[in-house]
């Protein structure tokens, strides 16, 4: 049995915002869709299940031999067969003209030839075991297809809208583009828009991976899905529906479940194979042994199905799982290459790193307080548009260190800054610049990590601050969780070699590349891709670009640029690197999942095919192997579908220290 392939209704797929991702597709709702497809299955199923329980009362019938008033056929047997079996018949008609042996003509042929000796009890029971088995695969595929389908739920179907002066409650679908949405607290925003009115925190993890609540205000931007924890806020709508980020996000995520990996090419291929080495075999029977009953136990026993539908239904529920987890994989062929990876290259700034300077430690000369150094820092530094500067000044303003603006202001290009605060001259910056007013600072400096900026005040040295680009907190256990999984990692970064030791001896990583030009870190991927490696790079900028390209999967951050997000595979929703760790665990196991399916179909088929050559099966022992075995297989698969979650609106609200 096979489940046909939902088709590709979703060819054309529209821009995805946050994931950066083109995607075109028809200007269909979304919601519209999942519906059709939902009353679709059902009505399937009830057709089925009819059909199903005729067959068992016309096989009753049989073998309570009412009615037979022919010695040699059975008329409510034939008849029940041709009227049960009819999709059965139908399927494998269309793949005769199609030219594909698949487990529908198997079976054809077992239950024409069951007929034609008699069996018509025989005939009805696999009759009624294969169409049930159709129902429960039926239901399970089903289940897949609409565990990212779920997620849908989240976009409320009404809001609250602001016409004529007066709030009315509304059809989101009704909305337009310019109309005032009202956000009550706890509830979940139906739009994309700007704030014009309100002050609230807004739970934005669904989309941008931030678990802490963002304040909003007038001027700022709230997405569909995310829920409103404390004030009421007036949105104007911008993107509705599937134009949204989260309906982009879904869109993403449907249209890679569409996609075929090479895994489930060769799976297809494998069960045609099955197919042709059961008649085969029963060819052989039946030439050794003249049984007809035995050559049909034959036809009957050997089942592809685990394999046919069980690796697309893994691969479904593999990507809806990395999903719900917080990364968007493009297709299926992502995938399995993230189950078979071998090494990841990592960029630095962005990726390990927050991508903007922190102090990260201060050291204060003999007699100087902490508090003076940075008042001196702070006060210089105040009118500076460096980085460097504005991480002092940051790191001051959190301190509640007084800053005094000063009177005069000076800026040299690569040495620091020159300021006369309160009539004191104050100097930030390198040695060199301390050196050329005669300060001469102690030799021992910091760490190489990161920047060390020399501060003097009144010709006096008073100290130094470090400013580094802080690594992620997820970075460190996300590098181990790599190693331990057997899987290289590799820094490549544009930064100097002291820094990049220095960041790679902090997360254990034994591999480094420093000082490179993007094309060169292209360059370094491009080969091991040459010498057979299945490669992953992470990286969040545009020089990260053309690397994420040349990658077997190039995985971008989701905070990242939009071009870094175009050129990726893979995206994370926020910037933790322990989902990429995760996402790679899912594709591991969805890969085991479908090799468990192949060799357990192959032994499962090779033993029941023998023993049913040396008449140890009847076919109706036989049609029991082949639905088990088959069902198992696909239950196995299942077991990487995400659990449906149940739409909760949250009204917690954070407690706000002001």
């Amino acid at each position: 049995m096979t489940v046909s392939p939902k088709t590709e209704e979703h060819a054309d797929l529209g821009h995805v915002a946050a994931a950066g991702i083109h995607l075109p597709r028809p200007k269909d709702e979304l919601s519209s869709d999942v519906h059709e497809d939902h009353d679709h299955e059902h009505g399937f199923e009830l057709v089925e299940v009819l059909r199903v329980l005729f067959v068992a009362l016309a096989a009753a019938a049989v073998w309570f031999h009412l009615w037979e008033p022919f010695h040699r056929i059975s008329v409510i047997g034939l008849a029940a067969a041709l009227i049960g079996g009819y999709p059965i018949f139908k399927e494998a008609f269309e793949n005769i003209v199609e030219r594909r042996m698949t487990m529908e003509l198997s079976m054809t042929i077992a239950l024409v030839s069951a007929l034609a000796i008699g069996e018509f009890f025989t005939a009805l029971v696999i009759t009624a075991f294969v169409l049930a088995a159709e129902i429960l695969e039926g239901l399970t595929v089903g289940r897949g297809r609409r565990a990212i389908q779920d997620m849908l739920d989240f976009l409320p179907q009404t809001a609250s809208v602001l016409r004529s002066d007066q709030i009315i409650e509304v059809d989101t679908k009704s909305i337009v583009p310019g109309e005032i949405v009202v956000i009550r607290p706890g509830s979940r925003i139906p739009v994309d828009g700007q704030v014009v009115n309100g002050h609230s925190f807004v739970e934005e993890a669904a989309i941008t991976g931030e678990p802490m609540p963002s304040e909003k205000t007038a001027g700022n931007e709230v997405y569909a899905g995310t829920i409103n924890q404390a004030g009421t806020l007036q949105v104007r709508a911008e993107r509705l529906g599937k134009e949204t980020t989260f309906g982009k996000i879904i869109e993403a995520v449907e249209r890679a479940e569409h996609s075929r990996a090479p895994i489930q090419k060769m799976a297809d291929r494998l069960a045609g194979y099955l197919v042709y080495f059961a008649l085969g075999a029963a060819v052989i029977t039946f030439l050794f042994t003249h049984n007809l009953r035995s050559t049909i136990s034959v036809i009957i026993v050997a089942g592809a199905c685990g394999i046919a539908a069980g690796t697309p239904l893994a691969i479904l529920g593999a990507i809806g799982r990395a999903a719900r987890k917080g990364a968007i994989i493009k297709g299926g062929i992502y995938l399995e290459a993230l189950g078979q990876l071998d090494t990841v290259f990592l960029d630095k700034t962005g990726t390990l790193t927050f991508g903007f300077p922190v102090v990260s430690e201060i050291r204060t000369a003999s007699g100087v307080s902490r508090r003076a150094l940075l008042e001196a820092a702070t006060s210089a530094e105040r009118s500076s548009e460096h980085p460097l500067g504005r991480a002092i000044v940051r790191f001051g303003e959190q301190q509640n260190i007084p800053a005094t603006h000063p009177e005069s202001f000076e800026y040299r290009i690569g040495q620091g800054v020159i300021a006369l605060v309160q009539g004191e001259r104050i100097i930030v910056g390198n040695r060199a610049l301390l050196k050329q007013f005669g300060i001469s600072p102690p030799e021992e400096g910091h760490s190489a990590a990161g920047t060390e900026v020399l501060i003097a005040r009144s010709g006096l040295f008073y100290g130094s601050i470090l400013v580094t680009d802080e690594l992620r907190p997820s970075a460190a256990p996300a590098v181990k969780a790599l190693a331990d999984m057997n899987i290289n990692v590799v820094l490549l970064t544009g930064d100097s070699k002291t820094v990049a030791e220095s960041v790679a001896d902090q997360l254990g990583i034994a591999q480094v590349y420093s000082e490179l030009l993007p094309e060169q870190k292209t360059a370094y991927i491009t080969e091991k891709v040459r010498r057979g490696s299945t490669v992953a790079m992470l990286g969040d900028g545009i020089n990260d670009a053309p690397a994420l390209s040349e990658a077997t999967v190039g995985v971008a951050m989701g905070a990242g640029t939009d071009v870094a997000r175009e050129s990726a595979d893979v995206v994370l929703i926020g910037n933790d690197l322990n989902k990429f760790v995760e996402t790679v665990r899912i594709a591991r196991n969805c890969r085991r999942i479908i090799l468990q399916n192949f060799y357990g179909t192959l032994i499962v088929d090779t033993i029941g095919i023998g023993l049913a050559a040396a008449g140890m099966l009847n076919p109706l022992i036989a049609a029991f192997i082949h639905v088990a075995s088959e069902l198992t297989f696909i239950l196995n698969s299942t077991r990487l579908l995400p659990s449906r979650e149940k739409n909760k609106v949250t009204s917690v609200v954070p407690a706000i220290t002001t």
